[in-house]
């Protein structure tokens, strides 16, 4: 049985699969050329991530898929439906970047409240002549310890976000429509935990009381963080967008950067990914990284043997 992982798996993951009888392809192969590719190899397994997209033309066009697995969470880039119409499987891995994610969005936090992002673009270029200058511009940060973190989707992604918060003193505040009550276990290295008992908050509440908003959850018809949104704000927010593009309003966004309602903001995902809008990548109060979230070693290792145990139990 032939499986091909378009956007990679692990090496992990290939060998769990090729111990099992299996055979991965690895050849990326292009959006237009799939259908072809598949049918021509008598592929019966497509995996991806986030880069491929399995509509229903495709899902159509490829008789012999039995199954399709999404390396990661979010499955917008998957018609869901109608591949379970037509009898194909599909699974994905929802907890397996959950980490990497959450360590994303504070290297973001981290970076925007020390001015990271910005001095490393100016240090190559001024640190020589104007030293005194950029340390008196970059001597003003804040500390996250203390603060209140405001987080919009409360899952997997969300809780591991907080998990982080509460580590590093912050207060935590989430809203979430389908959860009211979350209890969070922090563990730690020597064997202790402790646990956190939260509450959900009223989402406008939310945005008016956090000092940092970072937003978690699928994507959207309509924009999660808009205008109206940001007017509620404390001057001076940091935002986090590591979900997906299209939650936050972009345009709304700039505008905040600029009015100094948002202090800065961290991106990972952009409304037109994969060409981000040129106001985004060239202002001087985003932080930027290109759709990275579980893009770690650990994570990739954990996707791929996930995504290979799911696949050995559908079909042994």
């Amino acid at each position: 049985m032939k499986i091909l992982a378009n956007d990679g798996i692990s090496d992990k993951g290939i060998s769990l699969l090729e111990n099992k009888g299996f055979k991965v392809i690895t050849t990326h192969v292009a959006q237009e050329q799939l259908g072809n590719y598949i049918n021509q190899n008598d592929v019966t397994c497509l995996l991806v991530r986030s880069a491929t997209k399995v509509d229903r033309n495709l899902i159509d066009a490829c008789p012999k898929l039995k199954l399709i697995g999404r390396g990661g969470v979010g499955m917008d880039n998957i018609d869901v439906e109608y591949a379970q119409k037509k009898g194909i499987q599909v699974i994905n891995t929802p907890s397996a970047s959950s980490l990497s994610v959450a360590e994303l969005v504070f290297a973001h936090l981290y970076g925007g409240v020390r001015f990271l992002y910005d001095a490393n673009r100016n240090m190559p270029l001024e640190g020589d002549s104007k030293f005194k200058q950029l340390k008196k511009t970059y001597g003003n940060g804040k500390e996250l310890a203390g603060k209140t973190l405001g987080i919009i989707g409360f899952g997997r992604i969300g809780q591991a976000v907080a998990k982080l918060a509460l580590g590093a003193g912050m207060k935590v505040i989430f809203f979430d429509p389908l959860l009211d009550d979350v209890s969070l276990t922090l563990s730690f290295f020597d064997g202790q935990s402790v646990t956190f008992n939260l509450k959900k908050t009223d989402k406008d509440q939310l945005l008016k009381v956090s000092d940092f908003i970072t937003v978690h959850v699928p994507a959207q018809k309509n924009y999660v963080l808009g205008s109206r949104e940001f007017e509620l704000m404390k001057d001076g927010v940091g935002i986090i967008n590591a979900a997906r593009g299209g939650v936050i309003d972009e345009v709304a966004l700039v505008d905040a950067l600029e009015s100094n309602k948002v202090s800065f903001a961290g991106m990972d995902v952009y409304e037109s990914e994969p060409q981000p809008e040129i106001r985004i990548l060239m202002h001087p109060k985003i932080s930027l990284t290109p759709h990275i979230g579980g893009a770690t070693n650990e994570a990739q290792d954990r996707i791929g043997i996930e995504l290979a145990e799911q696949i050995i139990y559908h079909f042994k």
